[in-house]
């Protein structure tokens, strides 16, 4: 009996053989999935807006716009058959141009909210070491938004599982090649690259990406290696993200960092480079419990680094509340909480959960990109007006930091 039980054991694949079958089957799967939706033959496309749709984001009215038109000043935006005009974000950003140097666009508004000089570059961290905190949506509609107000925007997929990637369209596992993600920029051998040749456009003007894939893992395998080795003249692990991004600075007013769920070498670095972190926390006490714990390594990691030269200056450290359903009793009481801990460290405005920001992922996209009228409008509403609110508060934060008024 013995030796039949065993024999039948070694007939079965080993849990390397089991599991490596079912990731081969899940990402063939998924691929068919997303050549379905985007053939390898064409790239995500942001959708074009309406011209109330352009006003609001310019500040100005509609007929503003249609007097631009009819003068054929700047861009002229294609006209559907109903008479609608349809701008692209570039034709947007180009009209900012022209209106920040015009006699129309006097006022108090600022068209081209851009870094003026003695403003320094703000990059905020997003990050939890807990899964399903809402990191890379937040991330993801965040540098969405603020390109859409007319910031120079980089995100830079700092996790290996690459969903900001995904979500920006670039497929991890088929669009980014070796030495094609940051780690080419924080690399501690010959092959080491300037950040600049592993930037890649958006499809959405003024929004660069640093993809991100499974070699960013490298990161963690090869530092210990460099920190044993004590190389001299080459930058600590801590400073090599800030050092990276310090070779592009110039070209942009804002970094968003979407970072990976746990406290290794490559967060630690990200965290060093911030100068705003965002930590984001579902309101539950298992994941406020994850959160206590994350906040202590953090506090006991980031002192190691300080000891041994890291410049940790942050302009501001705030908590979002993701996910957050105000008729849940218990995640009310759990908001209150924060609140009443860390006072105006918590965001005022928190990222409610809503089925339209579930509906826009299934398609690899995001309430920005998806437009209202691919979804139940009241429904879609409701979740843009809290992703507005959540944004435009952070917004404020970075304008704050550039003692903007």
């Amino acid at each position: 009996m013995s030796v039949a039980t065993n024999n039948n054991r070694e007939a079965l694949p080993s849990v390397d053989e089991t599991i490596g079958a079912q990731a081969d089957l899940l990402s063939s799967h998924l691929q068919s999935m997303s050549e379905a939706l985007f053939p390898p033959t064409s790239h995500k496309i942001l959708r074009k807006f309406t011209s109330g749709e352009a006003a609001r984001l310019m500040g100005v009215s509609d007929s503003t716009l249609r007097k631009m038109t009819l003068a054929g000043e700047g861009p002229q935006p294609e006209t559907t058959s109903n008479g609608r005009r349809l701008y692209t974000l570039s034709e947007i950003n180009q009209i900012r141009h022209l209106l920040a140097h015009s006699t129309r666009g006097r006022g108090s508004v600022d068209f081209i909210p851009h870094r003026r000089p003695g403003e320094h570059l703000q990059v905020l961290a997003v990050t939890n070491f807990k899964g399903g905190s809402g990191k890379t949506t937040t991330s993801a509609h965040l540098a969405q938004y603020l390109a859409l107000q007319g910031y120079r925007v980089l995100a830079v997929d700092l996790d290996p599982q690459a969903s900001l990637s995904a979500l920006l369209g670039v497929l991890p596992e088929l669009d980014v090649a070796s030495n094609q993600t940051l780690y080419a920029a924080i690399r501690y051998d010959q092959e080491r690259r300037d950040l600049s040749e592993v930037i890649r456009p958006t499809y959405f003007d003024g929004l660069d990406l640093v993809p991100g894939n499974l070699e960013l893992m490298e990161f963690e395998h090869t530092t210990p290696k460099a920190l044993s080795a004590g190389g001299s003249g080459e930058t600590l692990f801590f400073a090599r993200v800030a050092e990276a991004l310090d070779g592009v600075a110039d070209n942009y007013d804002v970094v968003v960092i979407d970072c990976p769920p746990q406290l290794g070498f490559l967060t630690l670095s990200g965290l060093c480079a911030a100068t705003a972190m965002i930590v984001t926390v579902h309101p539950q006490m298992l994941d406020v419990s994850s959160m206590s714990q994350f906040l202590m390594m953090t506090r006991d990691l980031l002192g190691v680094v300080r000891e041994a030269g890291g410049d940790l200056k942050y302009d501001f450290v705030r908590y979002l509340l993701t996910r957050f359903e105000p008729q849940d009793a218990p995640q009310t009481k759990v908001a209150a909480l924060l609140r009443n801990l860390f006072d105006d460290h918590v965001l005022t405005n928190p990222m409610v959960k809503s089925a339209a920001v579930s509906d826009a992922g299934l398609t690899k996209q995001t309430l920005y990109e998806i437009g209202r009228e691919n979804l139940t409008r009241s429904t879609y509403d409701r979740a843009m007006e809290a992703l507005d609110a959540v944004n435009v508060e952070i917004e404020t934060l970075i304008k704050q930091a550039w003692s903007r008024a």
